[in-house]
């Protein structure tokens, strides 16, 4: 049995927590199934590499790059910007929600309004 990192332990700790939060966020509801599955298997991967480094060594060398903890950086990085890129968008459609929302209140009050001078 090989013994772990104090930095294993930590990351581990993290990373159960992380996931039992994925698994109360469904429970109550707040997670769509495809947020779900994504989220699952992101912690599950990180679980698998904190408690198997050699993985992410071999993934290095199939696809070509150095070392394993790079593969960890360069992952991070793109799946940080698609989730920036997901909240930009979510923010932009709830921007457009709030404007046509404040226009039809804006109408309502204008011809609530009229119908009282008459």
């Amino acid at each position: 049995m090989n013994t772990f990192l104090p930095i294993q332990i930590i990351f581990l700790v993290f990373l159960i927590f992380a996931l039992s939060r994925v698994f109360l966020r469904v429970r109550e509801g707040n997670l769509t199934l495809g947020a779900f599955l994504f989220w699952l298997s992101l912690w599950i991967l990180a679980i698998f590499s904190i408690l198997n480094p050699e993985f992410t060594s071999h993934l290095a060398k199939v696809i070509g790059i150095g070392r394993g903890t790079d593969v960890v950086i360069y992952a991070s990085i793109v799946i940080l910007f698609y989730l920036i890129f997901r909240t930009n968008v979510m923010l932009e459609n709830i921007r457009h929600e709030i404007n046509k929302l404040s226009s039809l209140v804006a109408i309502k009050s204008i011809n609530k309004k009229k119908s009282s001078k008459k």
